[in-house]
């Protein structure tokens, strides 16, 4: 692994909860093996571009690693019906990661829309570079998920293929298709492609009980969390989250930090 920086954060506003304040543990890794990210993740870190990251808050320990264990994985009622709705319909290609127009459009309009309906911080629209050093750019090969609708594309998400385990890192998706349920299409997707490649976990990254944002990840069950000192553990009574607090996930907020700093 070669890392550039190892750094702790300046203390700022959450981006799960918004009367918290959050500091991370932040390596710069210009590459690593996916060997060695996968025991970084194992032990609680994400990878958004070249940042791999943990929190390191001195007044809240609410951020948990979210994994599902995809041989007990069971769909709920509304992910079957997700399934039906889609299937033989939105097509799946995996691929390496492209910046284009279309993929920079699909971007900017699925963060207009969710400043509108969770009150997302406003931004201004990515731009080329900004897009690929986000999402193409990367220390570790990464997939894209390419989804389209009759040609059309409609959803897009990166995630790292491990040894094992597949990584979620970022889905959007087209605002006009909400019906569709992109998210968690994609989400049982990424399940279904890991069972296929005999992978037997699937992360999520970071779940809060009180983030709106992040409610969607404790839907998909039986699910295990990383709890301090104790390794994985699978919740005892596993229910439906929660409080809404309106936060945008953090991978935004470090989009947002690479547009601020290209300009």
């Amino acid at each position: 692994m070669i890392v550039l920086d190892h750094e702790l954060s300046e203390p700022r506003r959450c981006a799960y909860l918004k009367e918290q304040m959050a500091v991370s543990e932040e390596l710069f890794v210009e590459a690593m093996s996916l060997e060695e990210y996968q025991e970084l993740m194992d032990s609680g870190w994400r990878r958004f571009g070249h940042a791999v990251y943990r929190p390191r808050c001195p007044s809240c320990d609410a951020c948990r690693a979210l994994r599902i264990p995809v041989d007990r994985f069971v769909p709920n009622r509304a992910q079957r019906r997700v399934r039906s709705r889609n299937e033989g319909v939105v097509t799946l290609e995996v691929g390496e990661p492209t910046v284009d127009e279309e993929r920079i459009d699909l971007y900017n309009r699925f963060h207009a829309a969710r400043s509108r309906t969770r009150q997302w911080d406003g931004k201004d629209e990515t731009n080329s570079w900004s897009y690929a050093f986000a999402f193409a750019v990367n220390p570790i090969p990464t997939a894209e998920y390419r989804y389209r609708l009759h040609g059309k594309l409609v959803g897009v998400g990166y995630v790292d293929e491990l040894p094992e385990a597949l990584s979620a890192i970022y889905f959007l998706h087209d605002p006009d298709h909400a019906d569709r349920n992109l998210g968690t299409w994609n989400v049982l997707s990424v399940i279904e492609r890991a069972r296929s490649l005999g992978r037997p976990w699937v992360h999520l990254g970071y779940y809060v009980s009180d983030c709106l944002s992040l409610a969607y990840k404790a839907s998909f069950q039986p699910y295990e969390l990383l709890e301090p000192g104790q390794g994985w553990k699978q919740p005892p009574d596993l229910r439906r989250p929660g409080r809404e607090h309106g936060c945008p996930p953090a991978q935004t907020v470090r989009l947002r930090a690479a547009d601020e700093n290209s300009s």
